[in-house]
């Protein structure tokens, strides 16, 4: 099914809901065995026949949403395992045989905390470790109210009716396959919540303001936009992993399974914290969401699985996480740059400051740098999917030429779109062969996140402009030969960055004068002075005033290099993975212990930033703007660098916090650099904090 054909195929099940499960709050009341009567007669039973995953995934996400626990992938495993057998299939399709199923021994004769049993006839009992799956009668169901409603059963059984041998993979497949509904309808219900919060926070007013407007509720908003955002995306990643067979969609599932696991209550409870009173009585639907949502991730529990969790998975196994498919174009580019990283793996530099010379030259021999620019400037038109295989694999790999790349990223497609023929003739061939050396001149002491407020001045004066004013936080001004300046050229503009021009000026010119200081990571940035700096016309780049739309120009080609954060996060937790498997009882315990669980989290948080990662740079390709992406990968991405740093130290003691120049370091003394280094990820090019806020604004939130 295409991807037109599934939302279809969900727009169909919500207006089935619409009549017969019209809201959550219809939860204690609307028929479950009438709805399922018309999921059969709606083909929705009968899905597996056709291998319709993605479909099932999606009435899923409807049904939780509406907090109905119609069990719609109990019917698509059973069919899977169960349904050879005479009739079976056909009588589970047609909603005849209402089967749920959970894991259990083809001995049990009773089953505990089943949903949706109330209205189901049989229950397919599936052996963790491989067995015997077992079909049998509900015999007698006995309701146990508590949290949630519907409520769950116990259950007596009858004797089987049906069984089939299953393997443990197979197992470990259909379990995984439970799981993961219970995680999509937990998440789609808090989806909807959140939802429900942000249109209140939009018209709800105290202390004379619309709340959505107070900071508190924008960062809370977005940092569920953040959880759920990245959720589904990982649902997705492990729908098409399983219909295209990849052989590690278990763990792409569990990982999809274990984000839920601790983001959907977060949001639900984010939901009410802005909802306030408003969503905590019954006659809201939060109640009923908040029900559904902790509900289904507290019987993730029941469905117990062999193959572990995904720390489990990673430590117990040889691989990494799931890769991403950059298609055939670009995976097979993807090979060609390995290859020949691999040649040079020798250089590698764990704190990517240093820039190889030879290397970078190696590289623009074949033709990389810039490799995506038309033919007629010197490069090939080259896919979106080679660009981001390059900028990943040498990020991943810590080959010292990402100098030589972000000039192409940052410099060359706005020199390429916004300059003069004299420059692009100029600057296009040194950036081709990695020869720019450049810095930014973008942050102010009054300009840091807020780059429209910036204040250093160009004036005209003849052919010429003459600059005043000083720049912080310039990386690396002290060794580059341009500076890539933001300046202000209107100061009555309006709004503000409508007056702003860029330039492109050396280093060395007369009245530039450079301050170094040393950053926590052991980088070097700069203060840079600009006192009555001539620069001719001919320097600067774009039109006058102009300078706003070649920074946004210059910012959607660092979408492709921020899933740099990304490959250096996946690099550190595969360098984590090979310390721990050498001893990984003794580094991180038995399965179940807390080391284990927080090495499962920083793997998910990983996959999690990679999945947002390539969702901003789809949105860029495809002319979105990435509005709401880009900053979620960047929040994302930071808070996890933090986090992981942290928790290296927790995990392998004080080895970890050892430099790379101490012999035998865990991990070449990446871990400790990877901690001092985070710091920056989380205020570098716009904090978090203003990131969130960018991010509750694209979700309609008032300034």
């Amino acid at each position: 099914m295409t991807a037109d054909d599934i939302a279809a195929f969900a727009g169909s099940v919500r207006a089935v809901l619409a009549r017969d499960w019209p809201a959550p709050t219809s939860a204690p009341d609307a028929d479950l065995g009438k709805l399922w009567g018309t999921a059969a007669g709606q083909g929705w039973l009968a899905l597996a026949a056709d291998g319709a995953l993605a479909a099932a995934v999606a009435a899923a996400r409807e049904l939780g949403r509406a907090a109905c626990p119609l069990p719609l992938l109990d019917a698509y495993v059973a069919t899977g395992i169960i349904g050879h057998h005479a009739g079976v299939a056909a009588r589970i399709g047609s909603g005849e045989m209402k089967v749920i199923a959970t894991t259990g021994s083809a001995e049990d004769a009773e089953a505990r905390h089943l949903d949706a049993a109330h209205h189901a006839t049989h229950l397919l009992t599936i052996p963790a470790g491989g067995g015997t799956a077992v079909l049998r009668p509900l015999l007698e169901v006995r309701d146990t109210p508590g949290l949630a409603v519907p409520a769950w059963s116990d259950a007596r059984l009858g004797e089987p009716e049906a069984s089939a041998p299953i393997d443990q993979a197979a197992a470990d497949e259909a379990v995984v396959l439970l799981r993961l509904q219970l995680a999509v309808r937990a998440l789609a219900a808090a989806g909807r919540a959140h939802e429900m919060a942000v249109e209140h926070a939009k018209e709800r007013r105290q202390f004379g303001k619309v709340i959505g407007s107070f900071g508190a509720v924008q960062q809370r908003t977005a940092t569920c936009q953040i959880d759920l955002s990245s959720g589904d995306l990982l649902i997705d990643d492990a729908v098409h992993a399983f219909e295209h067979g990849a052989p590690d969609r278990l763990l792409s599932a569990e990982i999809a399974v274990e984000h839920a696991r601790t983001a959907a209550p977060r949001v639900q409870l984010g939901a009410h914290h802005t909802l306030a009173a408003i969503g905590y009585f019954e006659e809201h639907d939060a109640p009923w969401l908040f029900r559904r949502v902790h509900g289904d991730i507290t019987r993730l529990q029941t469905l117990a699985r062999t193959c572990g969790d995904v720390a489990d998975v990673l430590v117990e196994g040889t691989g990494s996480l799931p890769a991403a498919d950059l298609g055939e174009v670009g995976e097979a580019f993807r090979a060609e740059v390995l290859e020949l990283l691999e040649q040079y793996a020798d250089r590698s530099d764990v704190s990517n400051f240093a820039f190889d010379r030879e290397l970078a030259g190696i590289v623009a021999d074949r033709g990389w740098l810039g490799f995506a620019w038309p033919e007629e400037v010197g490069g090939r038109n080259a896919t979106l999917a080679e660009q981001v295989a390059l900028n990943e694999e040498v990020s991943y790999h810590r080959a010292p030429i990402s100098k030589a790349l972000g000039a192409v990223m940052l410099l060359g497609n706005s020199i390429l779109k916004h300059g003069s023929k004299e420059q692009k003739d100029t600057f296009l061939p040194l950036i081709r062969r990695g020869e720019l050396s450049f810095c930014l001149g973008y942050s102010e002491p009054e300009a840091g996140s807020d780059l429209a407020s910036l204040r250093t001045r160009a004036v005209r004066d003849g052919d010429d402009w003459v600059i005043n004013g000083q720049k912080l936080w310039t990386t690396g001004g002290h060794e580059a030969d341009w500076v890539w300046l933001a300046v202000r050229t209107d100061p009555d503009a309006t709004p503000r960055h409508a007056g702003i021009t860029m330039f492109l000026i050396p280093m060395n010119t007369p009245g530039i004068t450079v301050q170094q200081h040393r950053a926590l990571s052991g980088e070097i940035s700069c203060t840079v002075f600009y006192d009555d700096v001539r620069v001719p016309d001919g320097m600067r780049v774009g039109e006058v005033d102009g300078g706003w739309k070649v920074i946004t120009d210059a910012l959607a080609g660092e979408r492709i290099t921020m899933g740099n954060i990304a490959a250096a996060l996946h690099r550190q937790l595969d360098d984590l993975l090979a310390v721990v498997r050498t001893d990984a009882e003794g580094l991180i315990g038995p399965r179940g212990s807390a080391k284990r669980a927080r090495l499962g989290s920083l793997a998910v948080g990983v996959q999690a930033t990679r999945a947002l990662v390539a969702a901003a740079i789809k949105a860029t390709a495809q002319g979105a703007g990435a509005r709401l992406e880009a900053p979620m990968a960047g929040v994302m991405g930071g808070e996890l660098a933090e986090e992981f740093g942290e928790a290296v130290l927790d995990i392998l003691g004080p080895e970890a916090a050892l430099s790379a120049g101490f012999p035998h370091v865990p991990g070449g003394g990446a871990f400790e650099f990877g901690l001092r280094l985070s710091i920056m990820y989380v205020v570098g090019g716009g904090t978090n904090d203003i990131q969130r806020g960018l991010i509750a604004r694209a979700l309609g939130l008032p300034r």
